[in-house]
């Protein structure tokens, strides 16, 4: 697990504005803050590489299920804590390789697509 902090993405919708941190982690979706979005999920073999320091990783953590996530900055310390106690990786996206641009798109991207908790 790592400490140090990627660069921040912020994205404004309507007034408001809000700053995201990106991580790659083996923490499921289930143990997320609301404010916590999802925007790639695969095995960690297949994120590993957008992580900003390198992880030397085996067959075991590289078939574990990883994802990319955006964390707001308000819940980050909270989603941090949680993702440790369940010994989960943490580790900061590579802001230079996916690009803070990437990131916004794929965040709104994300944003306009249904939730599978909507009530209809």
């Amino acid at each position: 697990m790592f400490d140090r902090t990627p660069s921040a993405v912020d994205v404004t919708i309507g007034g408001e504005t809000r700053v995201y941190q990106a991580f790659v982690t083996t923490a499921p979706a289930a143990l997320d803050r609301p404010s916590t979005v999802t925007l790639e999920q695969s095995s960690f073999a297949r994120v590993a590489h957008l992580t900003a320091d390198l992880i030397p990783f085996d067959a075991t953590l590289g078939s574990k299920p990883a994802r990319l996530v955006l964390i707001a900055e308000i819940d980050l310390k909270v989603q941090k804590a949680c993702y440790r106690e369940g010994r989960h990786l943490l580790a900061p996206a590579d802001l230079v390789l996916i690009g803070r641009n990437t990131l916004q798109e794929w965040l709104w991207n994300r944003l306009a697509m249904p939730s599978d908790q909507e009530v209809h």
